[in-house]
C-alpha cells in the first residue's frame, strides 16, 4: 500500500527498553513518528512505525544504516521502506499445488492490469514451477518432502526479492508470527469460505457437511490468528441440493481467483486501509467489487421494512399515550390539608 510516510518494522525477541531505544534514535535524527503499533506473540516482539522523514537531519542512507546497527546491537531485525523504495511494487506469491489463483495473477500481470511486478513464486512443493517458468519468474521450493516449509529460507527470499506484498495463492501452510509480524497488513490470503464461517482446513467440506445453501470465498489480510484477519473482498455462490465436494470446488475456484485478484488491486492502489481489525475502502474512480455484483440488487426484496407503512409506529405511539393517560388517571390525589 503506497503512502508518503517511511515505514519501519522492528521484529525480534521480546525485551525491555526496545521501544525507547528505537524511538529515541528517530527523535535525535529529526524524524517525526506519525503512528506506532506494537505487539508480542509467542515471545516475538513486533513494532510498526509510520514516520515522516521529510525534515530529518540526516540522509536516508544514514538513517537506514543507523537503524540497522541499532538492530544488530539489540538483536532485532529492522526493515526500513522509504516512499521512493515503493515506486514499483513487487509481489512475492506463495503457493502449494493449486494453480488457478497464480494463473489469474500472472494473466493480470501480463496484460498490465496488476499495477506491480511479480518478482518470485515460492512453494512448499514444486508443482507450480512449470507455471512460473512459463512467465519467466524465478521459482523456489522451500518445502521438505512432506511439504513442511523452511521459514528461515522463506524470510531470506522475501528480503532478497524485496517483496512489498506477499500473496498466498492457495498456500497450504500457516505462517508463524516471525513472518507475519515482518509484513503486517502486507500479506493477503484467499480462504474458501465466507469468513468468519468455516475457518481452517477443509472449508468446502465443512460447508457441505453443515448443509449450507450459499457458500463463498474470502480474501483477507493475514494475522497471527488463523483466518481471522481483516476481510477485503468476498464472493458467494449457490450450493445445489445434490452438490458434492468436487462441485463446490468447481464453483468456488474461479471466485477464489477473482476475489484474490480484486483484493490485491485494492491494496496496490492504496484504496484499502486497516483500522482496529477492519478494512475500509476509500472513495475512488476505480470500480471495485467487494461482495456480490450490483446485478444481484434486483433479486433482493425491498419490502417489507420496519416502519415502511407506519402503522406499527402509530400503534406504538398510541399505546404509549394511552399508558401515560392511564397513569395520570389512577394517580391518587394528595390528602386534603
Amino acid at each position: 500500500m503506497t503512502t508518503d510516510l517511511t515505514e519501519i518494522t522492528v521484529v525480534g525477541d521480546d525485551d525491555t527498553g526496545l521501544v525507547a531505544r528505537v524511538t529515541s534514535l528517530l527523535f535525535e535524527r529529526g524524524a517525526n513518528i506519525e503512528d506506532i503499533d506494537q505487539a508480542v506473540r509467542d515471545g516475538v516482539f513486533r513494532m510498526n512505525l509510520d514516520v515522516d522523514t521529510a525534515e530529518m537531519v540526516c540522509t536516508e542512507a544514514t538513517l537506514r544504516n543507523d537503524l540497522r546497527e541499532l538492530g544488530e546491537d539489540l538483536g532485532l531485525d529492522v526493515q526500513v521502506r522509504f516512499p521512493a523504495d515503493r515506486e514499483t511494487q513487487r509481489i512475492a506469491v506463495l503457493g502449494t499445488s493449486e494453480s488457478h489463483c497464480l494463473e489469474a495473477l500472472f494473466e493480470a500481470w501480463a496484460n498490465d492490469e496488476l499495477g506491480a511486478d511479480i518478482g518470485v513464486v515460492i512453494g512448499n512443493h514444486d508443482d507450480l514451477e512449470p507455471l512460473a517458468e512459463r512467465y519467466d519468474v524465478p521459482f523456489h521450493d522451500i518445502g521438505t518432502e512432506s511439504g513442511q516449509q523452511n521459514e528461515e529460507r522463506l524470510l531470506e527470499l522475501l528480503a532478497e526479492y524485496d517483496a512489498d506484498l506477499i500473496v498466498l495463492a492457495r498456500y497450504m501452510r500457516i505462517l508463524s508470527p516471525n513472518v507475519v509480524f515482518r509484513y503486517e497488513d502486507r500479506i493477503i490470503n484467499v480462504h474458501p469460505s465466507l469468513l468468519p464461517a468455516f475457518p481452517g482446513a477443509e472449508a468446502y467440506r465443512q460447508a457441505l457437511e453443515e448443509g449450507v445453501r450459499v457458500a463463498g470465498v474470502t480474501a483477507h489480510y493475514v494475522t497471527t490468528d488463523l483466518d481471522q484477519g481483516p476481510i477485503i473482498t468476498q464472493r458467494a455462490f449457490d450450493v445445489p441440493d445434490d452438490a458434492d465436494l468436487a462441485e463446490l470446488k468447481r464453483r468456488g475456484q474461479p471466485l477464489e481467483a477473482d476475489a484474490l485478484l480484486e483484493a490485491v488491486r485494492l491494496h496496490l492502489n492504496g484504496d484499502v486501509s486497516v483500522h482496529r481489525g477492519r478494512t475500509s475502502v476509500r472513495e475512488s474512480e476505480r470500480d471495485y467489487q467487494l461482495g456480490l455484483p450490483d446485478e444481484m440488487d434486483e433479486f433482493t426484496p425491498d419490502r417489507p421494512v420496519d416502519g415502511l407503512v407506519g402503522s406499527v409506529d402509530d400503534a406504538k405511539a398510541s399505546g404509549e399515550n394511552d399508558e401515560d393517560d392511564t397513569e395520570r388517571e389512577t394517580e391518587p390525589e394528595p390528602p386534603a390539608s
